[in-house]
């Protein structure tokens, strides 16, 4: 197959997922083809079957703002014709799935049929789906998609309670990559922590949505109780709110802001614990690879985490908000017999999301497009 995948270059968590996934596919023979504005953070130096296409725009007075949706639709076009692509797999509602709806009427009047396929990662449903402005756009691209699929069954019950959707969409979860966590070392791990101290992490990109300060009010109740360290890895716009509240509690001097990093798992692979306490996920990617490198996962009750994270098993799940109760979950699974036995069961979960589990549900959903008698 020659699929065409758009996603956002970024470190989120839908831009990890497609790219590792159009590798997965590369590497089996498909040619793939990644349509965006950057070259994808994962996507590393030149491999067999992978193609990038950027998407440029220009900058005309006539406009407040860049029409990003029309080029990069006018891209996709120009790169179905020239590659004689078979489908596109767009990840985001918007603007991918209505840029992909375009470029499909376009190539439909020139008598090819493109099958789109769009993957909902949560921000273009729990964010823009509170903003009535963009339920009529969104619901139409949705249900304009030939094959619809969402990460959590959470997410899938949040899209079909806020948009008008008739489609069928598909639950088919993110995954992990067990090559990409096999040679970490924690050989750097004295730089952050004392011997016998525990190292505490979270990854995010700092929105609101993550509640950072939660995290520092958590790890600051744990530090009364138990000398600890904590990494913060990422950037975003509640970073400065974090470093000043670590400094007002008096922790400052134990929490390390590391900014984003490149291969976030290096700082999992030297790490004891994982802290998410999310006000939503959608699935909770970091807190997946925080379990296939063996480490538990304090976390909240949010959208799909509880479909990632056994509570009880391998990790623990709070109320959003509740820093006293998520403090006591860390120092439990921070006592060795604890952590032992949770560690063993963070690696056995993981592995239920090996993408090798997860690669022929979008063979499947390839070729169930592939195979469908196209509709005008």
């Amino acid at each position: 197959m020659r699929i065409g995948m758009v996603c956002y270059p970024t470190f989120g968590g839908s831009g990890v997922v497609a790219t590792e996934l159009g590798k997965a596919l590369a590497a089996e023979g498909h040619e793939v083809h990644f349509i965006t504005y950057d070259q994808p953070v994962r996507l590393g130096s030149f491999r067999p079957n992978v193609f990038y296409h950027e998407v440029r725009i220009s900058q005309y007075p006539l406009f407040d703002y860049p029409p990003y949706e029309l080029v990069l639709a006018s891209k996709m076009v120009e790169v179905v014709r020239q590659q004689n692509l078979d489908l596109l797999h767009v990840h985001y509602a918007i603007p991918h799935a209505s840029s992909a709806y375009m470029a499909k009427r376009i190539l439909n009047d020139e008598g090819r049929h493109l099958p789109v396929v769009t993957t909902l990662h949560g921000t273009d449903i729990t964010l823009l789906g509170k903003d009535p402005g963009f339920e009529p756009v969104i619901s139409f691209a949705i249900n304009q998609s030939d094959a619809v699929t969402a990460v959590s069954t959470s997410l899938r019950s949040d899209t079909y309670k806020l948009f008008g959707i008739n489609k069928d969409i598909e639950v088919v979860p993110n995954f992990v990559c067990p090559q990409h966590f096999e040679g970490l070392s924690g050989q750097d791990r004295d730089q952050f922590t004392r011997p016998g101290e525990p190292l505490l992490c979270h990854i995010s990109n700092f929105r609101p949505v993550k509640r950072v300060a939660d995290v520092i009010q958590t790890f600051a109740l744990l530090a009364a109780r138990m000398p600890a360290n904590l990494l913060m890895v990422g950037d975003g716009p509640d970073r400065s709110q974090a470093e000043r509240l670590s400094r007002e509690l008096g922790i400052g001097d134990r929490v390390f802001f590391l900014g984003k990093l490149k291969n976030p798992l290096e700082a999992l692979a030297i790490s004891d614990l994982f802290l998410l306490p999310s006000e939503s996920e959608s699935f909770g990617l970091a807190a997946l690879e925080a379990l296939a490198c063996g480490i538990p996962v304090v976390a909240t009750e949010a959208g799909g985490l509880p479909e990632v994270i056994r509570h009880g098993v391998s990790g623990m799940l709070s109320p959003v908000g509740d820093v006293a109760m998520m403090a006591e979950h860390a120092e439990f699974l921070l006592q060795k017999e604890n952590h032992d036995r949770f560690k063993k069961k963070a690696l056995e979960r993981a592995s239920a999301f090996d993408i090798k589990r997860v690669l022929p549900e979008y063979h499947r959903i390839y070729n169930a497009v592939l195979s469908a008698t196209p509709v005008d």
